[in-house]
């Protein structure tokens, strides 16, 4: 498989995303609050050209099981 930038994009969606389920899924459990315990991190940029408007809002909640998710899904791309 050839690799391009946007298959380790995808990848790292991917990895973060299942580290996310996996904190979400492991909330209950009392032990192990520091790994699904996530920190908010909010950016919103906009502008008002007089033409044309804009607001966007991007919010990411990150936590420990996500960012292994993406080290996981890192190291996955470079195994291929």
């Amino acid at each position: 498989m050839k690799k391009n930038g946007w298959i380790l994009i995808l990848f790292v969606f991917l990895g973060m995303l299942a580290g996310a389920l996996v904190a979400d899924w492991l909330k209950r459990v009392p032990g192990l609050d520091f790994l699904t315990r996530t920190v908010k991190v909010h950016w919103s940029p906009s502008a008002d050209l007089l033409v044309l408007v804009y607001n966007i809002n991007i919010s990411l909640n990150v936590s420990l099981l996500s960012m292994v998710g993406i080290a996981a899904a890192i190291w996955i791309y470079r195994k291929m």
